[in-house]
């Protein structure tokens, strides 16, 4: 299949972040499927020619490549519905949302622009189909197992995260430390900064437990005393809602334990304690990690359980299939 792929080839657009979650993930699993595939770096074309030409080129692009169908992952306001619309000339769209259970009106807006799009949330089609909108796709996120790998390495941290700095993460992490646990941090604006992505996928081969830790605005008073800026987070965050991410997948596809956050429909995904261990509170998370650093059978039985979960169920492989038969491209 010929796909052009609508999206940011760098995090957040910027190059000194590194590689995207849609080309690590997006592009590359693509590539791996056999699919012939243009990345259409809408970001970087944006800065170099501005909005008009970039949508301009944009058609350009569809109208010489000929995709069977054009991918979108949006970022805010770089495209004009026009441009969308009438790429619809010449092949069949879909648009990834990635966070829409918070984007609520956004998404809900540019939906309408495309032949389909998907939603990560479990109640996201039946959500979309009372308002309506019939053309959802539900399409959970997911790991490039080529990528996201198992590796023989001695578990030379006890407890790490890799992920943006926010606040309440900040805190957490804060609170582990002054617990007396040892914690490794990576990522924008951590002390030991981003790293490349091979050396993420061993820092998670190398922990004896990974923290995927909600960004998510929290309302816990401790947080919120701890400086104005935490406050003010809050007050401005739409981030109301704990969701369902990448990164649940990503950890267990490289065989690692993983201590998350608790979301909703995890459960659908992983076994609660078998597969994945969790935690509900601040203060919940400080008494998981101390149980698990001490429990090495069990975090390993976890983590072996994890992974085999994830190569059987949750790789991307199976995600664009589901997608693709879903929108009639695939029989």
């Amino acid at each position: 299949m010929k796909i052009l792929l609508v999206c940011m080839r760098y995090d957040y657009g910027d190059p000194s972040r590194g590689e995207s979650y849609e080309y690590y993930n997006f592009y590359q699993s693509l590539i791996s499927l056999g699919h012939e595939v243009l990345l259409f770096d809408y970001m970087t074309v944006l800065k170099e020619i501005g909005k008009p030409e970039m949508n301009r080129k944009l058609l350009e692009t569809a109208e010489s490549f000929s995709p069977d169908l054009a991918m979108f992952s949006l970022y805010t306001d770089q495209f004009e519905p026009a441009s969308i619309e009438s790429l619809r000339r010449y092949t069949k769209t879909l648009c990834f949302f990635h966070d829409d259970t918070w984007r609520v009106d956004y998404s809900k807006y540019w939906a309408s622009f495309f032949d389909n799009f998907t939603t990560p949330d479990i109640y996201g089609v039946e959500r979309y189909r009372k308002q309506g909108i019939m053309h959802a796709v539900h399409f959970p996120f997911g790991a490039n197992e080529l990528l996201y790998e198992k590796r023989e390495k001695e578990k030379i941290y006890d407890i790490s995260f890799v992920g943006g700095w926010h606040p309440y993460r900040a805190w957490l992490v804060k609170r582990l430390r002054n617990a007396g646990m040892r914690v490794v941090t990576a990522g924008h604006r951590w002390e030991r900064g981003i790293v490349a992505h091979s050396e993420m996928v061993d820092i998670f081969n190398q922990s004896k437990i990974n923290l995927n830790l909600s960004n998510s605005a929290s309302w816990d008073l401790r947080y919120l005393a701890t400086s104005p800026y935490g406050i003010v987070n809050r007050i401005r965050s739409k981030k109301n809602l704990e969701q369902l991410k990448a990164r649940h997948f990503e950890i267990n596809s490289t065989g690692a334990f993983q201590l998350s956050y608790y979301v909703e429909g995890l459960e659908k995904y992983y076994e609660i304690g078998s597969e994945i261990g969790i935690y509900i509170d601040a203060d919940d998370l400080i008494e998981k990690a101390k149980f698990y650093l001490k429990e090495d059978t069990r975090r390993e039985e976890i983590a072996a359980a994890g992974y085999k979960r994830t190569l059987e169920e949750h790789v991307f492989s199976a995600r664009f299939n589901h997608v693709f038969k879903e929108i009639g491209l695939l029989s």
